[in-house]
């Protein structure tokens, strides 16, 4: 099903709840969970390096991670798909194979890889949905983890096994982790949408609480100011 149909419903959705909130006390869209470290971690390396994960709409998951310590670029995208069908309207679509999805250049000796897929898994995304992420339905908003090395395969999948051992969530992790054949930056209009909007009622109930989440429960790793694209783009 299209994303702009379930979006407009989400924003109406969303818009309805902020109304609410006025005589009820506020609670996050998606509830964060206090979640283990990794057992295991990459590597120590030298160099920036790149992850890729998906988990819903991806102004939440681009947010998050730009106000993480340790990430000198987040970038929303396509992921999953060919070239040819990487783009926001076909992608919504959800028959390209596509993820909405977020490139995330970091920097691994201010922040490791075991920690993006910490903050991934617990403030991120509910990973135990299915091909859904609240309001918005569909493949193109699966739990999914495009590894770029067989080290990065072998952390996520040891995690999730950890995680799903010691029964953090109420259900089995559903997140997909397969290797990453390529990623489409996703259009100008997308980049720095948590930012730039952060009065949208999709923004401020869905995502808002996202970041929130990330200064409460990793208060080491939360930075104030986002690490933007616009800005990076302008200092490259």
């Amino acid at each position: 099903m299209s994303r702009i149909p379930f979006r407009a419903l989400s924003l109406f959705a969303a818009t309805a709840a902020l109304a609410f909130s006025f005589t009820v006390p506020s609670m996050a869209a998606e509830d964060a969970v206090v979640i283990p470290a990794p057992a295991m971690d990459a590597a120590p390396a030298s160099g920036i390096q790149t992850a890729v994960v998906a988990g819903g709409c991806f102004w939440g998951v681009q947010g998050v991670f730009q106000h993480t310590a340790g990430v000198v670029n987040a970038v929303s995208g396509y992921a999953g798909g060919t070239r040819a069908t990487a783009d926001y309207q076909t992608v919504s679509s959800g028959r390209t194979g596509h993820a909405e999805s977020v490139e995330i250049k970091y920097d691994p000796k201010k922040i490791t890889y075991g920690k993006i897929l910490q903050i991934y898994f617990s403030v991120v995304h509910d990973p135990t949905q299915l091909n859904r992420q609240g309001p918005d339905v569909g493949p193109q908003y699966r739990s999914a983890i495009f590894t770029t090395s067989d080290e990065q395969k072998k952390v996520a999948e040891a995690y999730i096994a950890q995680l799903n051992a010691a029964r953090v969530f109420n259900k089995p992790i559903v997140t997909k982790v397969g290797a990453l054949e390529a990623f489409y930056p996703a259009e100008a209009y997308h980049q720095d949408y948590l930012t730039l909007h952060p009065n949208q009622p999709y923004i401020a109930y869905n995502d808002i609480p996202k970041v929130e989440n990330l200064k409460k429960l990793f208060a080491d790793n939360y930075i104030e100011k986002p690490t933007l694209v616009n800005a990076s783009k302008a200092t490259n």
